[in-house]
């Protein structure tokens, strides 16, 4: 399952905007924590250790636990508003998450043993991707970590379907079945040259050559005899 990620917090008295930019003018940024029949709460994260986990990845994936004071808050990053020049965050909403809190949410595909598929080591095919990130429905919880789509045994032609895949449980798809997830195609022909194309091109080259030399020959003859 997914990793917990862990936020320090202090409780933000003000509300509004301009309550929002003093935060902000102090290093913070400011946030909300949400949902599970308890009032709003407004607060502020450090925005340092805010990029840094960031930068991580999985922000919208992994639980957080938000500690503040002595009260921890088991929540799942839901929105983030950025600044529109410095692409920097500026206001991030939590939903607090319980056992009973369901969501839907993108997990990331993870393609494995492409040594083991003959359609891509001995045929000379290709991995097409068409689905990167696949949208499932699951227990806040117990979001997993990624999607592995084992490859073994797969050739030319052959495709992974929704169907196919192999989700934990609990894990339920927000999308048709039918869909493809990727595909092992052929590779592109690479496109052949026309050698008598580029002759004929050559040789009108030359003749107009000649012809601008033979013209620029008969001006000079013409000034000499005048």
């Amino acid at each position: 399952m997914a990793k917990t990620i862990k936020l320090d917090a202090t409780m933000r008295e003000g509300v509004g905007k301009g309550a929002a930019r003093a935060v902000r003018r102090e290093g913070g940024v400011p946030a909300v924590i949400y949902g599970g029949d308890e009032a709003p709460a407004t607060i502020t994260l450090a925005k340092n250790k805010l990029i840094s986990t960031l930068n991580q990845g999985g922000f919208y994936t992994n639980i957080t636990e938000i500690k503040i004071g002595n009260d921890t808050h088991r929540v799942l990053a839901r929105d983030i508003q950025w600044h529109p020049v410095y692409d920097s965050p500026e206001h991030v909403d939590f939903l607090r998450v319980t056992k009973r809190t369901m969501i839907s949410v993108e997990v990331g595909v993870n393609f494995i043993n492409e040594d083991a598929a003959p359609g891509l080591n001995e045929e000379g095919g290709i991995l097409n991707v068409v689905r990167h990130a696949i949208e499932v429905r699951c227990s806040a919880i117990s979001i997993p970590e990624e999607i592995t789509v084992d490859l073994t045994g797969m050739t030319m032609g052959d495709s992974v379907h929704m169907q196919s895949l192999n989700l934990p449980e609990g894990v339920q798809l927000t999308t048709d079945e039918d869909y493809t997830v990727a595909t092992i195609a052929a590779p592109k022909a690479a496109p052949v040259e026309d050698e008598e194309g580029e002759e004929g091109e050559e040789a009108d080259l030359e003749g107009t050559i000649g012809e601008e030399a033979a013209e620029a020959a008969e001006g000079e003859e013409a000034e000499k005899s005048e």
